[in-house]
């Protein structure tokens, strides 16, 4: 048994489950949270299949609970969003900028991970452009299913939204993704690959 993973589960699952306890809006919860309540199962079902390196499962787990916090108070009331708002005198509560920065930077990590371990591209120029195209098409994909909860609930779905007002915020979404992307693999490619390095010697 994977003791990171047991690590994973141990530390998020209080998290999800006080995010859980009366939220502001159920529905805002399951639209906030199912990548979570889908993509956890999915990592322990393939943990020997496809161990990920330990620098992808702590970005997993802190993306995890920036999502379940964002669907336990909706991101326009998260109480770090109203404190840095405060504090910078920003117009509006930004925790949903900081939801769609890791939206970007940790899908990756993840899409590097599966690249440089499952296809030629390793060391290849074109691996870094393909995963920055992964993570704006991911990212243009969750707009499209932002507008599509818009169209179905009206304004039952102004909490997932989470525009306050905002005109440029679909466009804003996909420039922090696209910024958390590129942020990504400058900062962390040399770290990932010693990472990936230590499952790969786990493996053997």
């Amino acid at each position: 048994m994977d003791r990171r993973l047991i690590w994973f589960v141990a530390l998020l699952l209080p998290i999800v489950g006080l995010s859980w306890i009366d939220p502001h809006d159920r529905l805002t919860w399951w639209l906030e949270s199912g990548p979570v309540v889908l993509g956890v199962p999915l990592i322990w079902f393939f943990r020997k299949r496809f161990p990920l390196s330990t620098l992808l499962l702590v970005l997993h787990w802190l993306h995890c609970v920036i999502l379940v916090v964002g669907g336990h108070y909706t991101y326009a009331r998260v109480p770090l969003g109203e404190w840095a708002r405060d504090w910078f005198g920003w117009p509006r509560n930004n925790y949903d900028k900081l939801g769609h920065f890791a939206q970007g930077f940790v899908p990756a990590i993840l899409t590097r991970e599966l690249l440089v371990r499952t296809s030629p591209l390793r060391g290849s120029r074109w691996l870094g452009f393909l995963v920055v195209c992964v993570c704006l098409a991911f990212s243009a994909f969750y707009e499209l299913i932002e507008w599509f909860a818009a169209a179905a609930g009206g304004g039952a779905a102004e909490d997932f939204l989470g525009t306050q007002g905002y005109v440029w915020d679909t466009q804003s979404d996909m420039f922090l993704a696209l910024i958390g992307a590129v942020v990504a693999l400058l900062a962390l490619a040399k770290v990932h690959d010693r990472s990936m390095a230590g499952v790969a010697s786990k493996a053997d």
